[in-house]
């Protein structure tokens, strides 16, 4: 019974390396022999692909790249090249119970000239042989013989991730069609092998010649690999500290069955013959088995989820909901323009087949007005009109050819975000009523290593105590990475007392060869694949840790494959505006409908953000963005707009250029062709479509190339190199009359987007988020601040804002038992601390206390809160020193207040609440209050920084005595070289175009905010400095651009 199920879901043919049993076929064995014969006739072998290395002899089928996280030394790029160095036309690339590199092996085997193989190694868990004593895991490659096989294996690695009682031998019974087995385990392929062909494995060193023996007396073929863990023996010692790491442990310390044999390397043609001379027919089996497995079917072809319909078609169900939308966005009358735009995008979503999708993701908006609908999407009038986006596409000009074209063939993607603590809901939501994970699953991060995590956990495994691996790993920066690690880091001020001996050097080297390896998945933060039959026809499924389903991809692959992603993301800004609105009405009474709300033409608004007071607005409160407004001085929502996407890091060069023709500076378009293309960005090149535009008017490229360059500058892997473009591009436009000097100018400019930059419609729809955010702060300071600090994440510290809302005249309020909510609150010109704020205070009691004062009034006393609350008592100990307590003290102080619980708990720590009775007084003996010096101590403890006083108050004295100028007389001393106090606020590292370091720093004093900048030579000599909390004293020059002061610092004191 099980054979002939097992017949009815196979395909009906094994090729050439079977032979009949029954309606299968089996593998047959192949004698020294015969193989003599087949080379004398020639081998039986499909035309390569072009630019292919002609078929070898052997392939290797048991490759394992570092995508078999922490196993895998090498890159696929590096197995590759070692493919084509050997002769070889390909090779099985054969992750452990993954193909998370799938995708990517297809594109570099192109790019190689290699034809590709499906494959995995999959491993059962420990615990899925229960009834075979001291069982070792069941282990076997799975190689697919076209696109059912590739089904099939997709599918096994599926149940091998969510079924908790998978069974290998179960699931390849279940899923056996067109798949090819090869195993060193006996019993494995002897329970197989009237399922789907199998194959011994016959690995050097590994019992080789017993297994071969064995097979042949048992009928079947044999296949020779060497189970491929790195390319050459050298990278074995990477191998071994990635082990090392996996088990936490020392290197000493790694099982040595746990490592591959140092032996396990990709070897040629030539060297696994040599290693086989009593099985040649081993090597002939692995070639032939190469050939049959080829992938050789298409990827790229979106899969489309569908929209559940009842009945009706999904565009004519769009093209209503659109009219609707019309009379929603621009009433009864819309402009010609408006129907015109509307039809084009119709014309185009109907010929692509993309109706579902839109009806999809407005079905997932709808959910909620607090969304933000970004990215190229924001260009459609589609979008628009189904409420998916908020930025009316033509009234400013939105390029819709950057997000669907007839000539584009990569799936529509709209990025939607929704408030930070809704998202996690509308996942879930979107994922169950999808039928997550057979339909439906989020898109998982490759989390690689980086150069702070390599080497921290590098020099774990060579046993350094953790304090030295700290005193180097704190010194690292998100900037860093490890290309000449040595000499980088020793040779750098901020390492300039660190004593790189060995170990380091070789912990460094080791960390170079990491950097970048993938070390686990997580959840992408937002991206959603939804497909109309089973995820697992094409990609793998597995849980994340978070609990979720995830694809085992990341979003290139995703995308790549041609799987239509969907990334529902969180946002704070979208919470604090939410919250402040909330906070609005509960003071004030005054309602706003988020739907329809649009300050973009409000002046308060204007005259806060053409001034640059925009600390805690979305996406404009960075120093640089501060800077580029006051200097600019322009509100409006279009500036905005441009300001938001010239922020960048390539573009600094343009940014004063930009300011100076926006104050009337005199300028000639680089060609006249681009007068009209770049009117609105005054000449210069801001928006990703612009690279489009610039590439077809000047160059005469097609959509299609254009689009095609602007990819290329953002890509990784891009499909056709950048320099092929540049080619393309200085012939297209000498073609057609362009100065040589003139292209290159251009060509320039176009480097700029490579790796971060925005297109337009994306900056539209944050700068709206932008404005309502201004607005807020505008009219609702106290509630908007609240908002802010609340909802945490931020550019800056709770400090800062707190030092932001008391500058901006806000009276701040400490935290108070019978006053404050879990989170801070504003009303009028009064912000108050929120519970939430203070350290260590567990969320139990915050929930406690307040659901008591909500339900029983005001605390009248401690001893009343005591009665009333169970609180532990730490918690009433945090309470009393952060002075939440002060206004039910009864006129004690805290130390008596300190006295009172003390002497109530009897020392235990236990809860002293819940008393029946009200508990008798507690007479604490008298103690004076806390000196001012104490008070501040305990609020650092216990609040994290001082909220009665700045922490450059004691230092008065020190900081008269050096002479030091106030912040906010910074422009008063413009040119000159002056001293000033500062705390540390923020600061970005970045690199000269010589790659030596500087940093752009944020410092306060008691008066004002201001940036500083240190370039490379005073960098060298202080930045080992800057790395405390204390507070400075800064030297240096005041210098003014467009009426905006910064400072040039030439020395550095710490106080």
């Amino acid at each position: 019974m099980r054979g002939g199920s097992c017949r009815r879901r196979r395909s009906s043919s094994y090729g050439t390396l079977g032979r009949r049993r029954g309606r299968d076929r089996a593998p047959r064995l192949l004698s020294p022999r015969s193989i003599a014969r087949a080379r004398a006739s020639g081998p039986r072998r499909s035309s390569p692909p072009p630019g292919c290395c002609m078929a070898s002899r052997f392939a290797h089928l048991h490759v394992h790249s570092h995508y078999s996280l922490m196993q895998g030394a090498d890159t696929i790029e590096a197995l590759a090249q070692a493919a084509r160095g050997h002769g070889m036309d390909r090779f099985a690339l054969t992750d452990t119970n993954a193909l998370y590199g799938f995708v990517f092996y297809r594109q570099i085997c192109e790019e190689q000239g290699l034809r590709p193989i499906a494959g995995a190694e999959v491993v059962s868990p420990p615990a899925a042989a229960p009834d075979r004593t001291g069982a070792v895991p069941d282990r076997a490659v799975l190689l697919a013989r076209g696109r059912e096989g590739y089904r099939s294996l997709c599918r096994v690695l599926t149940a091998r991730h969510l079924d908790p009682a998978f069974s290998l031998d179960r699931a390849v019974r279940e899923h056996p069609a067109s798949l090819a087995l090869l195993s060193g385990q006996r019993r494995l392929l002897s329970a197989l092998r009237d399922a789907l062909p199998v194959y011994a494995e016959l690995v050097p060193g590994r019992d080789d010649r017993g297994l071969l023996r064995w097979a042949r007396g048992e009928g079947l073929a044999c296949v020779a690999t060497n189970d491929v863990h790195f390319v050459h023996r050298e990278k074995h010692r990477v191998h071994h500290t990635l082990r090392a790491i996996a088990r936490n442990t020392t290197l000493d310390r790694v099982p040595h069955h746990d490592l591959a044999e140092p032996e396990r390397t990709f070897l040629s043609a030539e060297e696994m013959e040599a290693r086989f001379p009593h099985a040649p027919e081993a090597i002939e089996n692995a070639a032939r088995l190469a050939e049959e497995c080829a992938v050789d079917w298409p990827m790229g072809r979106t899969v489309f989820p569908s929209y559940p319909l009842e009945r009706g078609d999904a565009f004519e169900i769009l093209r209503a909901r659109c009219e609707a939308g019309i009379l929603h966005r621009y009433g009864r009358d819309p402009s010609p323009d408006v129907r015109a735009r509307l039809e084009r995008e119709l014309a185009v979503i109907r010929e692509k087949g993309f109706a579902d999708y839109f009806l999809i993701v407005e079905a997932i908006t709808s959910r909620t007005p607090r969304i933000c609908g970004r990215g190229s999407g924001a260009a459609s009038i589609v979008a628009y009109l189904l409420g998916i986006t908020h930025v009316d596409p033509v009234r400013h000009n939105l390029f819709f050819e950057r997000f669907l074209s007839p000539e584009r063939k990569d799936p529509p993607d709209i990025d939607v975000d929704f408030a930070w603590d809704e998202r996690d809901q509308i996942q879930l939501d979107v994922l169950e009523e999808n039928g997550a994970p057979v339909r439906a699953a989020m898109v998982a991060n490759h989390v690689g290593f980086r150069a702070r995590a390599a080497i921290h956990e590098i020099a774990k495994v060579y046993g350094l105590p953790e304090e030295e691996i700290r005193n180097v790993t704190k010194r690292l920066t998100a900037f860093w990475g490890l290309e000449d690690p040595v000499e980088r880091l020793d040779g750098h001020p901020r390492f300039r007392d660190v004593d790189f001996e060995p170990p380091w050097p070789e912990i460094l080297a080791q960390a170079v060869a990491l950097e970048g390896h993938p070390r686990h998945l997580s959840v992408h933060s937002g991206g959603i694949v939804l497909v109309p039959d089973s995820l697992a026809d094409h990609v793998p499924v597995e849980i994340a840790p978070k609990g979720v389903p995830i694809v085992q991809w990341e979003k290139d692959q995703v995308e790549d494959y041609g799987l239509v992603k969907m990334d529902l993301l969180g946002n704070r800004s979208l919470a604090v505006i939410r919250d402040g609105l909330a906070a609005v009405a509960r003071n004030t009474g005054r309602e706003i409908d988020e739907r329809t709300w649009n300050p973009i033409d409000d002046p308060e608004t204007r005259r806060l953000v053409a001034a640059g007071d925009t600390l805690g607005c979305f996406y404009v409160e960075s120093p640089s963005m501060r800077q580029l407004q006051r200097k600019a001085g322009v509100g409006d929502f279009d500036h905005l707009v441009i300001h938001s996407s010239i922020i960048r890091p390539a573009a600094n060069r343009y940014i004063r250029e930009y300011v100076r023709r926006l104050k009337g500076g005199a300028y000639d378009p680089i060609h006249p062709a681009l007068q009209h293309t770049l009117d609105e960005t005054y000449g210069i090149m801001v928006y990703q479509e612009d690279v489009t535009k610039v590439a077809m008017e000047m160059a005469g490229f097609t959509l299609a190339q254009a689009e095609g360059l602007r990819k290329a500058l953002g890509q990784k892997r891009p499909v056709k190199p950048l320099r092929a473009y540049q080619e393309e591009f200085f012939s297209g436009a000498g073609a057609r009359g362009v100065e040589r000097r003139v292209a290159e100018e251009v060509w320039d400019m176009i480097l700029s987007f490579a790796v971060y930059s925005f297109c337009k419609p994306h900056s539209a729809s944050y700068a709206l988020v932008s404005f309502r955010s201004a607005w807020l702060r505008a009219h609702f300071p106290a509630e908007f601040m609240a908002a802010v600090i609340s909802n945490q994440g931020g550019y800056y510290s709770t400090f800062a804002y707190v030092s932001e809302a008391r500058r901006m005249g806000l009276r701040i309020l400490p935290p108070d038992a019978n006053a404050s909510a879990r989170e801070y609150t504003g009303k009028a010109r009064e912000l108050r601390v929120g519970l939430m704020q203070v350290k260590g205070l567990h969320e139990a009691a915050v929930e406690a206390l307040i659901e008591e004062r909500r339900r029983g009034g005001s605390f009248r006393s401690l001893a009343d809160l005591r009665a009333r609350v169970p609180l532990h008592l730490s918690d009433a100990e945090l309470l009393v020193k952060s002075g939440a307590c002060d206004s039910i003290g009864e006129g004690k102080t805290r130390p008596e207040l300190l006295w009172e619980l003390y002497l109530c708990s009897g020392g235990s720590g236990r809860p002293a609440a819940g008393e029946l009775f009200e508990p008798e007084p507690v007479h604490a003996p008298h103690a004076a209050a806390y000196d001012r010096a104490t008070v501040l101590r305990h609020e650092v403890e216990t609040l994290g920084f001082l909220l009665s006083a700045h922490p450059l108050e004691p230092f008065q004295d020190q900081l008269r005595a050096r002479g030091v100028i106030r912040a906010c007389d910074l422009p008063r001393h413009a040119g000159r070289r002056v001293r000033v106090g500062g705390w540390f606020v923020s600061s970005k590292l970045a690199q000269t175009k010589d790659k030596e370091p500087m940093e752009f720093l944020s410092f306060e004093d008691t008066t004002a905010l201001y940036d500083a900048t240190i370039f490379p030579d005073a960098y060298r000599r202080f930045c080992h400095l800057l790395t405390s909390t204390r507070p400075f004293v800064l030297e240096g020059r005041v210098e003014e651009d467009y009426g905006v002061c910064t400072l040039t610092v030439e020395g550095v004191e710490r106080l």
